[in-house]
C-alpha cells in the first residue's frame, strides 16, 4: 500500500533497519543519491520529486567501522536542507538512535551544551520535526527543539518480553544508578500491571569522577528474587556488570539487564559476559556486525525490534493522528 504525499528516504548507513520500517508500513523506499568526492566531501539529494510532500527521513547517528558520527550527522544534515531546497511540504526526522543526547548541560567551566547546538543546526536546514526513541535525557531534549519533538518508548517490547520469560518468580527491577529511578519506576509499573503481581525497586549508588565510577550499594532486597537491571543505554558495560555482581553477592535469583540501545564499546563484549548476567536484551536501534566473534556474549543477548513500532509513529504522523496510544501499556 502507497500512502498519497508521503515519501520515505533511508540514509545509507542504516538501509537494512529502513527496510524493515518500510515493510511493515507498506511502502517503497524513495531513491536519492549519495556521492562521495576525491576531496573528502560528499552530496546528498533526493532522485525524486518531493514538492508539497510529508517526507520522513530515517537515520541513526553512531559510529560504525566505516562512518563517525560526525559523517552520518552532516549527511544528514545536507540531505534535509536538499530536501527543503525542493520544496518538501514537511520534514520529519526519524531518529532511533541520538547523538551527543548525553551531553546536555555543562559539568564543568565553559563546558558545550552540544545537546542544544544539535538542535539549532536540525531546525536551520528546515527538519520540521523530529522523532526518537528513549533519549538519554527527556526534558533536555523537548527543552532543547523548538521545532515539534516527539519521544517514543521502547518499555512495552522490554515488558512483554520479560513477562513471557520471568513465570511465577518474584523480581525486583533495578535502576544501575539514581538518576534512572523515574525509567525504571515506569518499567516495574508497567511490568506489575501486565503479571498482575507485585514487583519491587531498587537502585545502585553510582558515583563518577573524572572519568572513574564506582559504588556497589544496592538500595532494595534483590535477595532470592530475579533482578531485572534497566537502562537507557549500554555503552562499556562496566555499570551494569558492577550492578550485576552487586546484586549476586547479595544472594540474588538472577539478573537480566536490559537496555534501549546496545553501543557496546570498547571491551563492553566482554564486560557483559561475566556469569553474574545471565540474560542481555537490547533493541535493533544500533547494528552490530561481531555478535559471533563473541559467543559467549551472542548466547545471551536477545535483540527486540523496533520496526513495527516505528511503521505505527510514521503512519500516525502522516495522518495526523495521535502518538499517544504507543506510548500507553
Amino acid at each position: 500500500m502507497q500512502y498519497h504525499d508521503l515519501q520515505l528516504f533511508v540514509m545509507q548507513d542504516c538501509l537494512a533497519y529502513g527496510e524493515k520500517i518500510a515493510q511493515k508500513l507498506g511502502v517503497t523506499l524513495s531513491p536519492y543519491e549519495e556521492r562521495r568526492f576525491e576531496d573528502g566531501e560528499h552530496k546528498c539529494r533526493p532522485l525524486v520529486s518531493v514538492r508539497g510532500n510529508n517526507v520522513f527521513v530515517i537515520a541513526s547517528f553512531y559510529q560504525d567501522t566505516s562512518l563517525s558520527v560526525n559523517d552520518k550527522l552532516c549527511r544528514f544534515l545536507f540531505f534535509v536542507g536538499a530536501l527543503h531546497d525542493a520544496s518538501a511540504g514537511s520534514i520529519t526526522a526519524i531518529i532511533p538512535y541520538m547523538c551527543y543526547a548525553r551531553k546536555d548541560r555543562k559539568t564543568q567551566f565553559r563546558d558545550p551544551v552540544t545537546t542544544r547546538y544539535i538542535a539549532q543546526l536540525f531546525e536551520a536546514v528546515g527538519l520540521n520535526r523530529i522523532v526518537t526513541l528513549d533519549i538519554h535525557n527527556l526534558q533536555a531534549y523537548q527543552n532543547a527543539f523548538r521545532i515539534h519533538s516527539d519521544h517514543l518508548e521502547a518499555r512495552k517490547l522490554f515488558v512483554h518480553y520479560f513477562a513471557s520469560i520471568l513465570g511465577s518468580e518474584e523480581c525486583t527491577v533495578l535502576s544501575p544508578d539514581a538518576g534512572g529511578m523515574y525509567r525504571a519506576e515506569k518499567f516495574r509499573a508497567s511490568l506489575e500491571h501486565l503479571i498482575g503481581r507485585d514487583i519491587s525497586l531498587g537502585f545502585m549508588e553510582k558515583h563518577r569522577s573524572k572519568g572513574q565510577v564506582w559504588g556497589e550499594t544496592i538500595a532494595g532486597n534483590v535477595k532470592d528474587k530475579s533482578v531485572i537491571v534497566v537502562d537507557d543505554l549500554i555503552s562499556t558495560g562496566g555499570t551494569l556488570a558492577r550492578a550485576a555482581k552487586a546484586c549476586i553477592s547479595l544472594e540474588a535469583h538472577r539478573v537480566w539487564v536490559c537496555a534501549t540501545h546496545g553501543l557496546f564499546l570498547s571491551n563492553a563484549f566482554e564486560a557483559l559476559s561475566i556469569s553474574e548476567i545471565g540474560k542481555i536484551v537490547v533493541t535493533d536501534t544500533v547494528v552490530h556486525q561481531n555478535f559471533s566473534s563473541h559467543s559467549a556474549f551472542e548466547k545471551k543477548t536477545t535483540v527486540l525490534d523496533t520496526s513495527s513500532m516505528w511503521a505505527k509513529a510514521i503512519l500516525r504522523i502522516h495522518q495526523g493522528g495521535s502518538l499517544v496510544e504507543l506510548l500507553q501499556d
